[in-house]
């Protein structure tokens, strides 16, 4: 039985996932885009992997960089994740000038008010279908104030409130 590629995507809109904004600097120039394609693979070492389509505008600089920073994105930095998926039509470095960044360990523009920035240099690059998918070395990690969380699913964003103790 072969599963056609509609058939798939409309699949995988039912997978929610968090919505994040990756990003890198370096040589090749500062670049991002806004990606729910993430997950980790090992604590030991730590890593996680990015999927980015190959006709991304992003890929080339990305991995000529050879980091990466995976910005997990709070309910409000919606914004900004529209600019970064390029649904606003701003392009290249111009899209940083939305949010305030700072670096950790590689470089990589980190997210100020991100729920989680991930520092990550490139161990592994796999081409497989119209996707290449990124393995990236933890560097360093900083965690983000406690906030409510922004997810993709079903074709649009969503908002995950973090339950309060007691």
């Amino acid at each position: 039985m072969t599963v056609n590629a509609q058939e798939f995507r409309n699949a995988m809109a039912r997978l929610g996932a968090a919505v994040n904004i990756i990003t890198s600097d370096g040589e090749a120039g500062k670049v991002g885009f806004t990606a729910s394609a993430v997950c980790s693979v090992t604590d030991t070492p730590a890593t996680l992997l990015i999927c980015i389509n190959r006709n991304s505008s992003s890929r080339e600089a990305l991995l000529a960089n050879g980091v990466v920073c995976v910005n997990v994105l709070s309910a409000g930095q919606r914004p900004v994740s529209d600019i970064f998926a390029g649904a606003t039509g701003v392009k290249g470095a111009a899209r940083f000038e939305a949010a305030e960044w700072q670096t950790l360990a590689t470089g990589a523009p980190a997210l100020v008010g991100a729920i989680a920035s991930i520092d990550c240099r490139i161990s592994e690059v796999i081409e497989k279908g119209t996707h290449s998918i990124i393995f990236g070395e933890v560097q360093a990690i900083h965690l983000g104030e406690g906030h409510d969380s922004l997810i993709y699913w079903s074709r649009d964003y969503h908002e995950i409130q973090m339950r309060k103790a007691g």
